[in-house]
């Protein structure tokens, strides 16, 4: 319960309180008439009245039809004397039933001190929770240099390497550290020395949180967790005030895991700042070298830490004997995706015709962290549609919402611009069906989804990690398929190759600047990128070459681009018959599976192009 919710609660239960104490005595329910002396007095002398109450000054008249009323006499005179004065015998006041009550007893003093003592209760509670606040602010100052530390128990949040699907080789490598915080002693007595640091390397979502768990989990230790964003504070020193905190809470603790995720936050090379060598970010980094430098040997201490951006870190961070270890997460193969689906399908009910290693060949490129989002956008599509199981079509559709967007069949669109976006998609699958070895069409689709009016899905029959100069000519050529088809069968072009273009040029100067795959100008890379801290990747982009070589980069680019564009074109040319079937397919059903597409192809019976 934060600050302001309780001082909330006190509030309410002073005011509900007050109004309890209220209601003892001021809740009796009084009768409806009230008498004047001047009424009171006609009606004893009338005979009406049967009994009379005297409380202090107050009078409870009873009648004699059993109706009550009240009034008050005056202060200073007894009853006798009020009503003598207003012409009432005294012995026709002798002759009614007369009861005086003595004012005393709880209600009675409780009435006397709650209108005095009330006041003060009140001003006594809100001096306190003002008081009570001004010590939280000053406690807050007080812990401002403490490190907001995230401890994970090994008994209560426990993660072992099981729970971690695929990375095989970086489970291996962090075995060791696992069996030394298990066993020092096995490797202090031969005179080993365990690293200090471990640097976990690789994209986002790649698993480097979890696995970082998971060696803790597998060695039965304390682990702290904290992010490089959280040391970093505007005011100086205090980043520092909370990395000596941070390693003095870990030496308590004796055999333990640090772990720093996104550690390029703080740890970026010092000198490239704006703030110079003195910011608080350095200051930070420099108090993490020290503690780091202060372990001793028999330190059962292990730092892990996690980045995408390993470029940027200061070297004194990477030296031996700090984070001297650095251990690569790549990007799960096919059966590593496999098995995470496995792991995040836990807890969800699927259908028997759910193929999870037909969703893994379909998810090349996901990372851990897309494929569990994979499997939650299906059940979540399931649970939509009113089904209570996940079906293959659900798994299938997420992989689509995942790379390209959320379908968006609202939009709708004219007779014209279907037809363009048939045919725009109808080129793009042509030519990939048409060029030996290229990636297969799984599916082609005019329905809209996130930015795109159509998309072609084609994926790699298996994994590869090298990708050849024809291949990329291939991608290249697939890419202005879409383009040429709308420029043969229309005579015009619209905006919908846009993005084609843009990364089908991207595509083409990497082929020269990067890949040294221009025959012209040869096995050379040009164009020297420096990783400045604050400054954007083309900016930071140093030209190692002359103005001569970069028109001839460009003449380049450009052929590479014409020769992709007369194969395309050759392609659609020549089998303008198949484009105009696929198109009015696609118009009829708007989306194609890779089996409808694949025996529309093969009833032309096409022969494939190779690419030299």
């Amino acid at each position: 319960m934060n600050t302001l919710t309780k001082n909330i609660f006190w509030i309410i239960t002073t005011l509900l309180l007050v109004a309890f104490i209220f209601s003892l005595f001021y809740t009796e329910r009084k009768p409806a008439i009230v008498f004047s002396l001047d009424q009171l007095a006609s009606k004893i002398n009338s005979g009406e009245v049967a009994k009379i109450t005297v409380s202090g000054n107050d009078l409870t008249i009873q009648l004699k039809d059993e109706s009550r009323a009240t009034s008050k006499k005056e202060t200073d005179l007894g009853l006798s004397e009020t009503l003598k004065n207003y012409g009432v015998d005294p012995l026709t006041l002798q002759k009614l039933s007369l009861e005086i009550k003595e004012e005393s007893g709880f209600r009675f003093w409780m009435g006397i001190l709650i209108p005095s003592l009330l006041p003060l209760l009140i001003i006594g509670v809100f001096l306190w929770l003002m008081f009570r606040q001004a010590r939280t602010g000053m406690s807050q100052a007080f812990t401002f240099g403490k490190a907001n530390i995230k401890l994970f128990s090994q008994f209560r949040d426990k993660i072992t390497f099981k729970d971690v699907a695929g990375l095989k080789e970086a489970k291996e490598e962090l075995a060791e550290v696992v069996d030394f915080l298990k066993n020092p002693k096995k490797y202090l007595e031969i005179g080993a020395k365990i690293p200090k640091g471990v640097l976990l390397l690789g994209l986002p979502g790649c698993g480097k949180t979890l696995l970082a768990r998971s060696v803790a989990g597998e060695s039965n230790v304390p682990f702290f967790h904290i992010s490089g964003s959280e040391f970093v504070e505007m005011f100086v020193g205090v980043g520092a005030s909370r990395v000596r905190d941070l390693f003095q809470t870990a030496k308590k603790a004796g055999r333990c895991i640090i772990f720093i995720d996104e550690i390029d936050a703080v740890g970026r090379e010092r000198g490239a700042g704006l703030g110079g060598g003195h910011d608080e970010r350095e200051q930070t980094l420099n108090q993490i070298l020290v503690e780091m430098d202060g372990f001793e040997r028999n330190d059962a201490r292990i730092v892990l830490a996690a980045t995408n951006r390993p470029d940027v870190l200061d070297p004194a961070l990477l030296r031996p004997g700090r984070f001297d270890r650095r251990i690569i997460l790549d990007l799960p193969d096919i059966n590593d995706r496999e098995a995470i689906l496995k792991i995040h399908s836990q807890g969800k009910i699927l259908n028997r015709d759910v193929n999870l290693r037909q969703a893994a060949e379909r998810t090349p490129g996901f990372s851990g962290a897309d494929l569990a989002n994979l499997m939650n956008e299906a059940a979540i599509l399931a649970a939509r549609k009113n089904r209570k199981e996940v079906i293959q079509q659900d798994v299938f559709d997420s992989i689509e919402k995942v790379l390209l967007g959320p379908e968006r069949r609202s939009r709708v669109l004219s007779a014209k611009e279907k037809e363009i976006t048939a045919y725009h998609e109808a080129g793009h699958s042509l030519v990939a069906a048409s060029i030996k070895n290229a990636d297969p069409v799984h599916k082609v689709s005019i329905i809209a989804r996130g930015r795109t009016g159509g998309y072609t899905l084609k994926l790699p029959i298996e994994e590869t990690h090298l990708r050849t100069k024809s291949q990329f000519m291939t991608d290249l050529a697939v890419l202005l398929g879409g383009y040429i088809s709308e420029q043969i069968t229309f005579g015009d072009i619209s905006t919908g190759g846009s993005n084609d273009l843009q990364i089908a040029s991207d595509l083409a100067r990497k082929l020269v600047t990067k890949f040294g795959m221009s025959e012209k100008l040869g096995p050379i890379t040009y164009g020297k990128t420096e990783e400045l801290v604050f400054l954007g990747r083309e900016i930071a982009m140093e030209k190692n070459y002359s103005e001569k070589i970069a028109g001839e980069i460009d003449k380049e680019v450009k052929a590479i681009i014409n020769r992709a564009h007369d194969l395309a074109k050759k392609i659609i040319t020549s089998r303008n018959h198949v484009l105009k079937a696929i198109a009015k397919k696609l118009m009829e059903k708007e989306t194609l599976e890779r089996e409808e597409f694949e025996s529309l192809i093969k009833s032309f019976k096409l022969k494939p192009i190779v690419i030299e």
